[in-house]
């Protein structure tokens, strides 16, 4: 007679559903639909609130005005525009205006800020003091008064006539900072080009060389190797379309200057306080992670004669990228956004133009949702090149 009984390991179908229903993952699944599904309702009562009153006090809602002529002109863009453009593309500029200063900031900060760190960790005392010194400053004033500050030095330079000469190679004065640049040629595309592929080959060499030396055991020196490939392939470029060289010089002409490029003194006092501000912090983080590596292994990669250069890339910098890049990506997140108080001193960047079209439309939250939507993206796109950086430099355990 066979026995129906089930076996003694098997649980009823409702002791199993019971169990799935109390488990810890379960409600922590059900406690984020909630959550969700409650600020989804609230934003929606919010919306239908807003377009409400609005009907009632006949102003248009939507993102209809987008397509608009925009009737006004921008002093500074990086994109064709002019007053007979859209809003739309009025905010496209101050998007790029944005994007080009929080990128200028960014380089700015990471250069001064691992630059001091490493000074903080110094064993030369006037350079560990100099060091400390520079970031108390700059940690401890406020960035809008940073920047005010350099927009207040600026503006009060001489004008294009006294400006001062950068060695002939440019002039600072009260219009900006203005320095030669090569002119136009169609070989500069293809020089583009050379150097991105250049820096494509020389990752993948540098990769080539490490698996041989973790299966072989034997080191090949990839510096110069690199070195050639990034900035050969674009001096060979450069070769083949005849060796174009023609510089165009800034010349004083008049109440400004002819020829060159120029940067605006107020792209200049905003790059330089959000730049100045964030680099204290920066500082502070490359110091944290270099001292967060034990100074046994250091010194036992001295005792065996390993050259300085190898100890900062395969002892040091390892260990401390994971604890300089979570921090360095908040930081490089709160630059952008401190770009948007290029308002205060009137450079036009996507926080400015974003106030202008509200003033002409008088759609304030559809100008306001454009700006929160278009910052959130930028400041997620940052985050996850940043995690994807840090997964790469991560230490593999194995």
């Amino acid at each position: 007679m066979t026995d129906a009984t089930p076996g003694r390991g098997a649980r009823p179908p409702a002791r199993q559903l019971k169990d799935i229903l109390y488990s810890e993952s379960f409600r922590t699944v059900v406690y984020q639909i909630a959550l969700a599904a409650a600020v989804a309702l609230l934003g929606f009562y919010l919306y239908e609130n807003v377009v409400e009153n609005l009907g009632r006090q006949n102003i248009a809602t939507g993102f209809g005005f987008l397509k608009e002529v925009s009737q006004f002109e921008i002093g500074e863009t990086l994109i064709s525009y002019s007053s007979r453009d859209t809003y739309g593309r009025a905010l496209a500029v101050g998007l790029m205006n944005t994007l080009s200063v929080s990128a200028a900031g960014i380089l700015v900060a990471t250069v001064i800020g691992f630059s001091v760190g490493i000074m903080r960790v110094s064993s030369n005392w006037l350079l560990q003091r100099i060091a400390l010194t520079y970031v108390e400053i700059v940690r401890n004033i406020p960035v809008i008064l940073q920047v005010i500050f350099w927009a207040a030095v600026i503006r009060n330079l001489p004008a294009p006539r006294q400006a001062l000469d950068l060695w002939g190679v440019g002039f600072l004065s009260n219009r900006g900072l203005t320095f030669l640049i090569p002119v136009a040629d169609p070989a500069h595309v293809w020089m583009l080009a050379g150097l991105v592929a250049g820096i494509a080959a020389a990752l993948i060499a540098a990769r080539m060389a490490r698996r041989h030396r973790e299966a072989t055991g034997r080191y090949i020196d990839m510096l110069w190797p690199s070195v050639g490939m990034i900035l050969g392939l674009p001096v060979l470029v450069w070769l083949a379309f005849g060796a174009p060289h023609a510089l165009s010089f800034p010349e004083r002409q008049g109440f400004n200057f002819a020829g060159g490029a120029t940067i605006s003194p107020e792209f200049v006092a905003l790059m330089l306080g959000i730049a100045l501000y964030s680099s204290g912090f920066i500082a502070e983080i490359v110091r944290a992670g270099i001292q967060a590596t034990p100074r046994g292994q250091v010194e036992a990669a001295r005792s065996i004669a390993l050259r300085p250069r190898f100890i900062l890339r395969y002892v040091v910098l390892p260990q401390a990228l994971r604890v300089i890049v979570p921090p360095l990506t908040s930081q490089y997140v709160s630059l952008i956004k401190n770009s948007s108080i290029a308002v205060v001193i009137g450079y036009p960047d996507l926080v400015n133009i974003g106030n202008t079209v509200m003033n002409q439309t008088g759609q304030a939250v559809e100008a306001i949702a454009v700006m929160m939507v278009v910052y959130l993206i930028v400041s997620l796109i940052t985050s996850v090149a940043m995690n994807f950086y840090n997964r790469l430099v991560a230490i593999k355990e194995r």
